[in-house]
């Protein structure tokens, strides 16, 4: 009880004010972790349905609204691939070596629509040698794959950087940006084609799905013990400093030695 007085006494009254809004945000620090890791547990949930959920047939399937909800749903479709129309993905690797992506429109078959395709990564050579007829697949197939979404430009983006006119490379898959180019509709997502056996090219990996709860949690627990300390240490030093005198005021001062004539 002494020490809680002594806190909120004039001589600790200010320092005190400032560990407890220092306090304050740290434990707000903590439980904003704390709901981040909630988000995280809730999300992971909803990905693990999605992984676990049947394939979609996108002929059959009515699109969302929102098609972030279908991201890394498995899809299958029957079609042929626009050949013509496919443009690669730029500045690719495969462990380590140089390369790029084909991305391919997929006509999906008994409609008027189709959904881009990466059909995986090639070497750069072959690409910068034309020759990337080799990798063609032609005449109706069933495809199979799971969905990314559209990598539009961000809002912090330069637009007028842009190229105009019909595109044959492009740094990201914005399926608005090529819709412009093709004479049919597009899907507003787009399929990664899912690997075959025989390492065959264009090489597909399956998707990374990072199911972990990051390190939300440790974070909490570091902000909740910063909290402790920071409490803690002020106490101890408040309880060492009640044994000190305070600053000696002007009345209390001892008086000057008389001047000597």
């Amino acid at each position: 009880m002494h020490l809680l007085k002594a806190i909120f006494s004039r001589r600790w009254i200010v320092a005190t004010m400032l560990v407890i809004v220092g306090m304050a945000v740290m434990m707000r620090l903590g439980v904003w972790q704390l709901d981040r890791l909630a988000q995280r547990r809730a999300a992971n949930a909803v990905l693990t349905a999605v992984l676990a959920s049947e394939p979609l047939t996108l002929a059959d399937m009515s699109l969302p609204t929102d098609p972030s909800g279908l991201k890394d749903r498995q899809v299958m479709a029957n079609g042929a691939f626009d050949l013509e129309r496919q443009v690669v993905l730029l500045v690719q690797n495969w462990n380590g070596r140089a390369g790029v992506h084909l991305i391919t429109p997929f006509l999906i078959a008994g409609e008027n629509t189709a959904v881009l395709v990466d059909r995986g990564w090639i070497p750069q050579a072959d690409y910068d040698n034309g020759q990337l007829a080799q990798y063609d697949e032609t005449g109706p197939m069933r495809l199979k794959g799971v969905v990314a979404l559209s990598q539009p430009l961000s809002r912090y983006g330069d637009a007028s950087a842009q190229p105009e006119g019909p595109q044959t490379e492009v740094y990201r898959v914005d399926v608005t940006v090529l819709q412009e180019q093709l004479p049919y509709e597009l899907l507003p997502f787009y399929i990664l084609q899912a690997p075959e056996g025989g390492g065959a090219l264009p090489f597909r990996a399956e998707p990374e799905v990072d199911l972990s709860e990051g390190p939300h949690l440790s974070y909490a627990l570091q902000w909740f013990l910063f909290t402790f300390i920071l409490g803690t240490g002020y106490l101890l030093y408040v309880h060492k400093g009640l044994g000190k005198p305070g600053p000696v005021s002007g009345a209390m001062a001892p008086p000057h030695p008389p001047d000597h004539p």
